[in-house]
Formats: structure tokens, C-alpha cells, sequence
């Protein structure tokens, strides 16, 4: 698959709220995410990056607002029907089904995607994907039996064999050390390649900067700032609700020169 090189919306958030009770944990968020962009989300613990993300994949309802998916409005969708639409995501913590293989883990992705493929399809859909990410060799171990940074590929072969137009990842480099983070950037780098449009929360600042199209920020549920990566590392607001430090900010910067 080629990338995709037009500026059509893949996805639009207008007005996107979440109220737990009293608690606000989205407030008004509205963005236009172009088809094979790479868009970083961040903020500080609590800023309502997850929660927007369970509002996009089905898991709660929107309080207030509304969002299209490939110009259809999928507001109120559920999970099941957001994947067999083409929208999968990863979560923060890692969950395999640990008595099942890891192909058979990547199969699920593949049943319940946006193709609905029988076993013999979603077995050879499987195993491309896990070739691409790098554990084909492992594909009839256990699940469980993985490291932190396996389980973090396989997590992402999964939601890849649903055959996504748009992949949501969940803190995908949390728990990696430096050269693990390195491989999984230019995985993601290669998934965005592959015409696949990608929003990615992170807090590895220095990864969020170099492998970004543009970046959002959010604070206490509410969008603070939008902005390529330079924009952002340089945006007062910013600084003062979530990196804290001028000096943290050009650090941010001289790393994102020095990216791919």
C-alpha cells in the first residue's frame, strides 16, 4: 500500500466533551486529522488524552459534541463497530491473551477488523503482520511468554491485522529503553508508509517530537495548543502546562533537529 498523499480528513472531532459526573474530562476538543499524518497527543497525567481516545474508539459516549470517521459521523459507535469501520488502537497496558500463541493473538485482530476474515484468511494476515513487526520467529510461543517490549509489538500486530485506516496508539514506547524505542519510532514511522493515519500519546518527549506531523496539547481536558513539533516546543502556554522548563523546551528542539 502506498502512502496516502491527499489532505482529506480522515478523522473530525467538533466540540468532543466527557463529564464523569462532576468531573469534566474532555472540554470542547475539536481537531481535523489528515489522512497519513502522524499526530502526537500529549499533556500532563490527567489531561483527558486517554479519555478522548475511549470517546474515538466507542468506549464511552460523548457528553457533548460530535466526530465523523472517513466522512461518516460515528458518534455514539461502539468498539466493535469502530473496528469494522477501520479504526484500531493499542492500550497503555498491555493485555494478551497469554494461553494463546502469538499468532493466534494477532488472528483476533483480524476477525474482528475492518475485513471480517474467516481462520485461513486472518492466519495468513497474522503472519504478514508479524513479519512486518518483527516476531514471525515467535509466532507459536505463548503470548505470555513475551518481554515488555515483544508484548508492545505484538499489541501493535494485533490492532495492524484488523487492517486499520487509522491506528490509535497508547503510550506504544512506554516501558522501552532507548534502542527498543528507536526500533518501535521506525515501525511507526514505516506503518504511516504504509498509508495508515496515526494518533499516538506519548510521554517520551524527545520521541514525540521527532515523529510527529504535528502535535496537540491537552490540559485538563481542554485543547491548549495545536502546532507542528517546532511550534509546540516553543509555545509559552505550553511550556508553562506541560514541559515546565524553557530549558526542557530547547533540549525538545535541538533533539528534533537532530531526528530523521
Amino acid at each position: 500500500m502506498t502512502r496516502i498523499n491527499d489532505i482529506r480528513a480522515i478523522l473530525q472531532v467538533k466540540g468532543v466533551s466527557k463529564h464523569f459526573g462532576g468531573l469534566v474530562a474532555v472540554n470542547n476538543v475539536t481537531f481535523d486529522l489528515p489522512e497519513g499524518q502522524i499526530l502526537g497527543l500529549i499533556g500532563p497525567n490527567g489531561a483527558g488524552k486517554t479519555t478522548l481516545f475511549n470517546v474515538i474508539n466507542g468506549v464511552y459516549p460523548a457528553t457533548e459534541g460530535r466526530y465523523s470517521f472517513r466522512g461518516k459521523d460515528v458518534t455514539g459507535s461502539k468498539t466493535y463497530q469502530m473496528a469494522h469501520l477501520g479504526l484500531a488502537r493499542t492500550h497503555q497496558v498491555v493485555k494478551p491473551l497469554d494461553e494463546l500463541t502469538v499468532r493466534e493473538n494477532a488472528m483476533v485482530g483480524a476477525c474482528f477488523g475492518s475485513k471480517d476474515y474467516n481462520l485461513s484468511n486472518a492466519a495468513r494476515v497474522a503472519d504478514e503482520v508479524l513479519e512486518f513487526v518483527g516476531l514471525i520467529d515467535r509466532a507459536e510461543q505463548p503470548a505470555g511468554s513475551l518481554n515488555v517490549a515483544q508484548k508492545k509489538r505484538l499489541e501493535m500486530a494485533r490492532a495492524l491485522s484488523a487492517q486499520p485506516y487509522l491506528l490509535l496508539l497508547d503510550e506504544a514506547l512506554a516501558g522501552l529503553n532507548p534502542s527498543e524505542i528507536d526500533a518501535m519510532l521506525e515501525t511507526i514511522r514505516e506503518i504511516r508508509d504504509r498509508g495508515i493515519t496515526i494518533v499516538m500519546i506519548e510521554h517520551v518527549m524527545h520521541a514525540i517530537m521527532n515523529v510527529s506531523d504535528r502535535i496537540l496539547v491537552l490540559s485538563f481536558g481542554k485543547l491548549i495548543a495545536e502546532g507542528t513539533p517546532e511550534e509546540i516546543a516553543n509555545n509559552d502556554l505550553v511550556i508553562e502546562a506541560y514541559l515546565g522548563d524553557p530549558k526542557l523546551a530547547e533540549r525538545l528542539m535541538q533533539q528534533n533537529g537532530n531526528g530523521e
